[in-house]
């Protein structure tokens, strides 16, 4: 299984985490990373770059690393159902960032470029079918605009190449979330990458669109001959709310064309006063019956619930706390998937508390302490897990 507005991008998202106190990512509050800031996101304050030698390029990225502890880890090594945090008693060197960016003007015909190298043992779990640079590298953005002015301003976008998911409030990029660790929902029931062509706008200051063909989920080669649909549409009442909705269908198995992978997937964010944000994010899917399945002969169904708080103490620390729930009714998204065992259905979630403390310039540091949950008995026989963990990171 695969294991979230502006092509500005991550120079956007670390810009955003330099400013604004208390989480560090965001479907508002803080923007996301290229193609994720379409997901529901009020506009970001000023970024900070670096020029290159290149006129209009510029650089960006990050450098993060980590420790967690569970006691009740597999093997005393993995600990079961988790992504970037994998691995207890570690410690971690999870990624290295490069950035690159060019950005496109609405207003004339303009082209642009965005692309993003992904080093450390974040980029082990993201890669796509048909694209290795190894065990620890990967490169989820990489795509160029081409941009066709209209009467708005706005400009219509046309993107082609590898693009991160519309789906979910989290990201690839972890300094851009909340937590440091990854919720249940970006893990299990949505895709990572797309590899295709998105056609993007923004009607005015209230809709914007998205809608990709793509080679399907975490595929750069594809694994059929059809392809995969993926659409969002934006809403955005007053400046302090907004509403994102996401579909998607299409085959997904190796080599079958006739099971179709669709559902719905909605975040809704909301800015309380100047120190709180509220991120609220629903998914539905299924999958129709095919041999990949833990029960060939019926269709698959999944739903999943998951909120985030998040709270400025000052502009220099901050809490996040994290709720979310997953229904996986027939095993088909966590089926032996990330140390979990072999089943026909279970229902896990996790409750998360992150500080993020920003006391020394352009470094972050999140001590997190998360409770996982499952009704197989999976964390070393239990039905329970207390993981804490510690992650610093520096941007540029």
């Amino acid at each position: 299984m695969r294991v979230q507005r502006r092509s500005l991008a991550l120079a956007a998202l670390v810009g955003v985490c330099l400013t604004a106190p208390g989480m560090l990512r965001a479907q508002s509050g803080a923007s996301p990373p290229a193609d994720t800031a379409k997901k529901a996101d009020p506009p970001p304050p000023p970024v900070n770059h670096l020029e290159t030698a290149l006129a209009g390029f510029k650089l960006t990225g990050y450098a993060a690393g980590s420790y967690a502890y569970s006691g009740r880890s597999s093997g005393d090594t993995a600990i079961v159902g988790r992504l970037y945090d994998r691995l207890q008693n570690r410690f971690m060197l999870n990624a290295l960032a490069v950035v690159l960016d060019k950005p496109y003007d609405p207003a004339k015909f303009s082209a642009g470029f965005h692309s993003e190298l992904l080093l450390g043992q974040d980029a082990t779990l993201i890669r796509s079918n048909g694209f290795d640079l190894g065990a620890q590298a990967d490169i989820p953005h990489l795509y160029v605009t081409l941009n066709v002015p209209t009467a708005s301003g706005n400009g219509l976008q046309f993107k082609v190449g590898r693009m991160v998911t519309l789906m979910g409030v989290e990201v690839i990029e972890t300094i851009a979330n909340p937590n440091w660790s990854e919720a249940n929902q970006f893990i299990y029931v949505e895709n990572f990458t797309g590899l295709g062509v998105s056609v993007e706008t923004k009607f005015n200051q209230y809709v914007d669109a998205q809608f990709r063909v793509i080679n399907g989920w975490d595929q750069v080669s594809d694994n059929n001959s059809h392809k995969s649909l993926m659409g969002r549409v934006g809403i955005y009442p007053d400046a302090l709310t907004s509403l994102g909705i996401v579909g998607y269908w299409g085959p997904e198995e190796p080599g079958n064309n006739t099971a179709n992978r669709y559902g719905i997937n909605g975040v809704l964010w909301r800015k309380l006063g100047s120190k709180v944000n509220v991120w609220l994010q629903g998914d539905y899917g299924t999958e129709q019956a095919n041999a990949a399945l833990p029960d060939p002969t019926q269709d698959a169904k999944w739903w999943a619930l998951g909120g985030w708080v998040t709270y400025d103490f000052s502009s220099s620390a901050g809490l996040a706390l994290r709720g979310d729930y997953v229904n996986d009714e027939t095993g088909a998204r966590s089926n032996g998937a990330l140390g979990f065992p072999t089943n026909t259905g279970q229902k896990f979630g996790s409750g998360t508390a992150t500080l993020n403390i920003k006391a020394w310039p352009s470094a972050v540091v999140r001590p997190e302490l998360r409770y996982d949950r499952s009704t197989l008995g999976a964390f070393n026989g239990k039905k329970d897990q207390i993981t804490v963990a510690l992650a610093v990171a520096y941007l540029y």
